[in-house]
């Protein structure tokens, strides 16, 4: 497994296959890409595939928080996100806060995350292009 932070050269066609494999949606290959530029991405490759990811959004500073951190089903219960969050940690300019899909808090704990305060959603409907 090739693990890289902050990893600048990916491309949002080859995350579009991904995530469409663990979060299924119709994304916009360009507003993807300005997304991704957006964040530090902490990558998992099996060879060439793109098999996990963990994006950070950061004010550099302050705060951060982690949007996402995806692990391809095929290749879950491998260490592979552990492996994500330990690189997040060393990687991170700030504290990161961040909600956990519902089943997933033992995982966290785990991983020597700690239990914060709850969490509140302002839904937006995405627009299409």
């Amino acid at each position: 497994m090739e693990y890289r932070t902050d990893d600048q050269q990916l491309d949002a066609s080859a995350f579009i296959v991904f995530v469409n494999q663990v979060w299924p949606g119709n994304y916009d290959e360009k507003r993807m890409q300005a997304a991704l530029s957006k964040t530090i991405n902490i990558t998992a490759y099996d060879g060439s595939q793109l098999v996990g990811c963990l994006r950070i959004l950061s004010d550099g500073y302050c705060f951060g928080t982690i949007t996402e951190l995806l692990v391809l089903p095929a290749y879950q219960k491998r260490g592979i996100g552990s492996r994500l969050l330990q690189l997040a940690r060393s990687h991170t300019p700030s504290t990161l806060y961040f909600g956990a899909q519902p089943g997933t808090e033992t995982f966290y704990e785990k991983n020597g995350c700690e239990k914060g305060m709850a969490s509140y959603v302002i839904k937006k409907k995405r627009q299409e292009s």
